[in-house]
């Protein structure tokens, strides 16, 4: 790895984090379309920069969630009881998806299934559609089994699933403020079972390539985490003063970018 590449990734790592802490997002829909720049930059083989970009973007969750956590937890604001509903289904959801499913899709489709699911997610923040006054979270099953949907797609994407945790749980009258926090801690079991699919699935990536840790490129995972973990909470402590308006529509915002992006190297992928 060259120096012009290890600041352009400590700088990335930077921004995911803030990101990670201001959103709940886990930082990993900002990280996937920048990696896949650098990777390509850097002469990956076209046939594994997306894989790559997804499962390395996925993994250093694992520790800006903690960090995020940590932040957000000093404000009283995460929904234990959610987290924990959630988990199990979440653990499920992101083995199957990370050591089975995910390997199976083709660069082409893996982009095109990023940009789709983004997009709706930001679409669906910004309408700002207000839910029934008497809805609530499901019960314990119920819960379970959107944690194991949220944590089957987050795979696919290499997201910590705020994408999908904070607007599902805004439409169960969950407050944004809590519902960015809590997803930040559902970013952990997310990027742990879909981490450990990755490694799996991707065994021959390992032999076949130096730096590759089944899917995961670790030099670069490692570049990341070094600044991720260190902004994080400062963009947490940022969301607790921004009115929820303006953090939709910066969720908003974020989302439309990335999903243009990814949807261009979809086009790309297929031939366009």
């Amino acid at each position: 790895m060259d120096v012009a590449m290890l600041v352009c990734l400590l700088a990335l790592g930077a921004v995911a984090g803030f990101a990670a802490g201001l959103l709940g997002i886990g930082g990993g829909m900002l990280l996937v379309p920048f990696l896949t720049m650098l990777f390509t930059w850097q002469g990956m083989p076209q046939d594994l920069i997306v894989h790559a970009a997804i499962a390395t973007s996925m993994t250093s969750i694992l520790f800006t969630s903690l960090s995020s956590v940590r932040a957000h937890q000093r404000r009283g604001t995460i929904q234990w009881k959610i987290v924990f509903a959630m988990a199990p289904g979440i653990i499920v959801g992101g083995l199957l998806s990370g050591g089975a499913v995910f390997a199976a899709l083709s660069t082409a489709w893996l982009s095109l299934f990023f940009a789709v699911f983004v997009g709706y997610s930001g679409w669906s923040m910004l309408r700002n559609k207000k839910p029934k006054p008497s809805r609530q979270m499901p019960g314990m099953v119920g819960t379970s089994a959107a944690g194991a949907g949220i944590g089957f797609l987050s795979g696919l994407v290499g997201a910590g699933g705020g994408f999908l945790s904070v607007p599902f749980m805004v439409w169960c009258n969950v407050a944004l403020h809590a519902a960015v926090s809590t997803s930040a801690a559902l970013g952990f079991p997310i990027a742990l079972a879909n981490s450990i699919g990755y490694v799996v699935s991707g065994l021959n990536e390992s032999v076949a390539r130096p730096g590759m840790l089944g899917y995961i490129y670790w030099p670069a995972l490692l570049a990341l985490v070094v600044t991720s973990v260190l902004t994080a909470p400062a963009g947490a402590h940022m969301a607790h003063r921004l009115p929820v308006g303006t953090l939709k529509r910066v969720f908003a915002g974020l989302l439309f970018a990335l999903a243009a992006y990814m949807l261009f190297k979809a086009w790309q992928a297929f031939g366009g």
